[in-house]
């Protein structure tokens, strides 16, 4: 992907995280949002996503359906990236 081309995918892809922010975050699951490089199987694609972060990976079946996460939004890929609990050190 050339330079100017990923620019231009990393600026859609923050218009659609400021767009979709506050909906993503009220999901069951989710504890941050970003943008990054999609992954699949442990690879990085290179394409540029939306990186939604959640506790815990689960199937679609155990979530209400207003809590699946889409593929795409805006035809911005997502990224769904498990992280565990996230604690404040004291």
């Amino acid at each position: 992907m050339a330079k100017q081309e990923r620019q231009q995918a990393i600026d859609r892809a923050l218009a659609v995280k400021e767009k979709v922010k506050e909906d993503l975050l009220s999901r069951a699951n989710v504890i941050g949002l970003g943008i990054g490089l999609k992954t699949v199987g442990g690879e990085q694609t290179g394409e540029i996503a939306l990186v939604v972060l959640v506790s815990r990976k689960l199937p679609p079946a155990d979530l209400a359906a207003r809590d699946r996460l889409p593929s795409e939004i805006e035809g911005v890929p997502i990224d769904v990236r498990q992280v565990g609990e996230i604690r404040p050190q004291v």
